[in-house]
């Protein structure tokens, strides 16, 4: 995917130096290495591709929007949809059903228009069941991340799907309107993946990565911020009237098809 407009600028100036300082992905293979990280999950979708997400409240799961949509561009049936709370080695410390998606009601699959896309490449997936353990705890939201801010990235990706791996040193190299340019180590299935501000007071989810690029070279990643667009989704999901746009609701039974599309780099 390009990367588009004056975020080039801002990317040729932080990229180089940013990068350089950044931590390696690190595997959490053991409950030690987990601990803190269980709320983050694999989202499977029917066996036939995954992406990661994370919980935000007990029955509500936070993902990329493009997740739920097949290649054909139709969405995926809710039930298709399996979240595994703190997968690892074959076991999750939860394992739920989605019975309701909603995608943000200003996301257009596949539009053409890049940044669109990215800015509200966002989707909630409620539980069948909550997710009630004292091992579990859903992650609390903060504002958007600064440029140059440290942030930290966990998730599922190919190559690396029985475990999550957290990457606890990336920056923000740059950002636009609702997106923000990070130097974080992303892969296919890693859409979704919760973007954190690690703190003294616990970590707090700022972005959701959308997707992969490149810039001279070096690979960086694209998130969505967590403001405005969280805010207009949860809205959605409430049933409230967003800028007139009606919120795209998946249920159970609407379709049967079960690929997963994943933005290319």
């Amino acid at each position: 995917m390009r990367i588009f407009g004056r975020l080039a600028v801002a990317l040729a100036f932080f990229a180089t130096s940013s990068l350089a300082q950044d931590g390696r992905l690190v595997r959490l293979s053991t409950g030690q290495d987990s601990r803190g990280w269980e709320a983050v999950g694999r989202l499977d979708i029917e066996g036939k591709g995954f992406c990661t997400a994370s919980l935000i409240r007990e029955d509500l799961v936070l993902t990329a929007a493009h997740c739920v949509y097949d290649r054909t561009g139709e969405p995926v049936a809710a039930e298709r949809f399996t979240f595994n709370a703190g997968l690892r080695e074959g076991r999750a410390e939860a394992y739920r059903n989605v019975r309701r998606v909603v995608v943000h009601p200003g996301y257009v699959y596949h539009s053409g228009d890049t940044a669109t896309e990215v800015a509200r490449d966002l989707a909630l997936l409620q539980l069948e069941l909550p997710i009630r353990t004292t091992r579990i705890r859903p992650y609390a939201v903060a504002s958007d991340a600064m440029q140059n801010e440290e942030i930290g990235v966990v998730s599922y990706a190919r190559g690396r799907e029985e475990a999550p791996s957290l990457q606890d040193v990336c920056r923000v190299v740059g950002s636009q309107e609702d997106i923000l340019i990070m130097s974080c180590e992303v892969n296919f299935g890693a859409s979704g993946s919760p973007v954190f501000r690690i703190a003294s007071d616990g970590a707090k989810i700022v972005s959701v990565v959308s997707a992969m690029s490149e810039l001279k070279g070096n690979a960086v990643s694209l998130g969505t911020s967590l403001g405005r667009p969280l805010q207009e989704l949860l809205a959605a999901f409430d049933g409230t009237t967003v800028d007139s746009a009606r919120p795209r609701v998946i249920t159970p039974g609407e379709r049967n098809d079960t690929g997963a599309k994943f933005i290319r780099p």
